[in-house]
């Protein structure tokens, strides 16, 4: 279907405007789709809630436009010192070292409201893209032709259509209880309480330089320093413990005794939940499609929440928009639940995995927990990285030949240009490319070149700073994607537009394949 001719008012409607429905929406205005986002609330919560993101949605932002704005409210995520039932250290996550493979600080950590501000003020910015707010969802009904929506706002109550929806409505999603669809419980339910401070600079002598995990069976408690002054506590609520009452100032600063006193510090916020493991059962009913907490939750003890509601969205958008235009079939849309839910659901696993050895409250099994741990880094506390928690995408859209690097990030090294250092993104755009080594055969084919571009692959040439490798070649400063095919013994790779590898070759014959079997799934 093509979306100009459709009769819908709109080709997407975007529920919710938190991070992730604002990140659709801006996604939806760079491709010029005509959208309308909706949310009940007018303003943005003015607390605190995700706090983390990853060199993966910071590249996205930076896609955007918006990166730079955004710097101010973002700070490197420290090491997380995880220490045992005796306070002894036990092991460390941490981030990848320089040179960073996304040219971003890996991990980082953020301050949610105004960030939230500015996504929302960037997807206002585009002529495409409508935004209503103190609107409200009240039906939903799909057609073949399309999805009309019963909303109740400013306007009164009226029924629109759409070619399709995204509901990006939060956990309690109505549109994911109005089409039916439950959450499959991957088996994880721990009360905790959050806190939110405001630190003096008393209070931050008192406590550590980097972020840590207590795994005190008596109460495992996680620290987190945010950028600023803005440090965060997790602590884990015990039975018979009344989580409403333990939000009470009186009660946070008890638990918090250890490491400060209310001169210390301001309460920002103080709220109790649930962390659970949930990933609904169908992330897409026909024209509808879920998102972010509408479509999974996580417990949150490698900051991943928000992080994937925004590659929700960076994986769906691109591929609606192929469909709109009439570049892809509609079963191209299947692909998105394929490739999210498999994936959250893996990383959901992991991040369990971390999170019940921080849970443990039996003595004995804790001081176990921690020698079988220090006895993994032969003794000594080692370091695992955050970025070998998350996995690759595992299924969908990658090439039929397997490869280790098939459904993984691709790599953006810093290059150097006639308009000085950029990264690979800003000096060459994103959408979909075909990436060379530059010193190789396939760099040189007239061939290649062509049959890129009748796929309408952009094609870049890389090579490193230190060679000569001729005109139409960038050349890298850190050897990052040169060493990276090096170690993955290939000389190209199929870039799609989220930056995940479809596939990658060794020579054109390979090419040859890997391209043609890509054009029969797209079309």
């Amino acid at each position: 279907m093509s979306g100009s001719t459709s009769a819908n008012e709109f080709q997407v409607v975007v529920v919710g405007f938190g991070p992730s429905g604002a990140v659709a929406a801006s996604l939806l205005g760079a491709e010029g789709i005509r959208s309308l986002a909706v949310d009940r609330d007018r303003a943005v919560y003015d607390k605190p809630r995700a706090i983390a993101l990853d060199h993966e949605i910071l590249r996205l932002f930076d896609n955007l436009g918006v990166a730079e704005q955004l710097r101010p409210y973002i700070a490197p995520f420290p090491a997380s010192e995880h220490f045992g039932a005796r306070g002894q250290l036990i092991r460390r996550i941490d981030m990848v070292s320089e040179p960073y493979p996304l040219g971003y600080t890996p991990t980082m950590v953020f301050t949610q409201p105004p960030v939230e501000e500015i996504l929302r003020a960037h997807a206002r910015s585009y002529p495409s893209v409508e935004v209503e707010l103190g609107t409200e969802l009240r039906r939903i009904e799909q057609a073949p032709d399309g999805v009309t929506l019963e909303l109740r706002g400013d306007r009164g109550t009226r029924n629109l259509t759409a070619d399709y929806v995204i509901a990006c409505d939060g956990a309690s999603s109505s549109v994911r209880r109005q089409l039916g669809i439950g959450f499959d419980d991957l088996v994880f339910d721990e009360p905790w309480l959050v806190v939110d401070l405001r630190v003096n600079v008393s209070g931050l002598a008192k406590l550590p330089r980097t972020a840590a995990q207590f795994c005190d069976p008596s109460r495992p408690t996680t620290y987190i320093v945010g950028p600023g002054t803005h440090r965060r506590f997790e602590i884990m609520l015990l039975p018979g413990e009344d989580p409403r009452a333990m939000e009470q100032p009186e009660q946070v600063w008890r638990l918090l005794a250890r490491w400060l006193t209310p001169d210390d510090a301001t309460l920002w916020r103080a709220a109790s939940y649930r962390f659970h493991a949930l990933v609904a059962s169908k992330w897409r009913e026909g024209r509808v499609f879920l998102a972010g907490d509408a479509a999974h939750q996580q417990p949150p003890f490698i900051g991943q929440g928000m992080c994937q509601g925004v590659r929700d969205v960076a994986n769906l958008v691109w591929k609606l928009a192929r469909v709109l235009r009439g570049d892809s079939g509609d079963a191209l849309l299947d692909t998105y639940q394929d490739e999210r839910s498999a994936h959250v659901r893996e990383l959901t696993t992991r991040i369990k995995a971390i999170g019940h050895v921080i849970c443990e409250r039996d003595p004995e099994a804790a001081a176990a927990r921690d020698i079988r741990i220090l006895a993994e880094g032969g003794g000594e506390p080692r370091t695992i990285t955050r970025q070998e928690i998350v996995p690759p995408l595992s299924c969908g859209l990658r090439a039929d030949a397997p490869h280790a690097t098939n459904g993984t990030l691709f790599p953006q090294p810093w290059v150097l240009t006639a308009g000085g250092r950029q990264l690979l993104d800003s000096a060459c755009g994103a959408g979909w490319r075909l990436v060379l080594r530059g010193d190789s055969a396939l760099a040189q084919s007239r061939d290649v070149a062509a049959r890129a571009a009748e796929m309408g692959l952009r094609r870049i040439a890389i090579a490193r700073a230190d060679r000569d490798a001729g005109a139409g070649v960038l050349r890298e400063e850190s050897g990052v994607v040169t060493d990276w095919f090096a170690r993955h013994g290939c000389a190209a790779a199929i870039v799609r537009p989220d930056h995940y590898v479809y596939g990658v070759a060794a020579d054109e014959a390979d090419l040859a394949g890997v391209l043609s079997g890509l054009a029969a799934r797209l079309q």
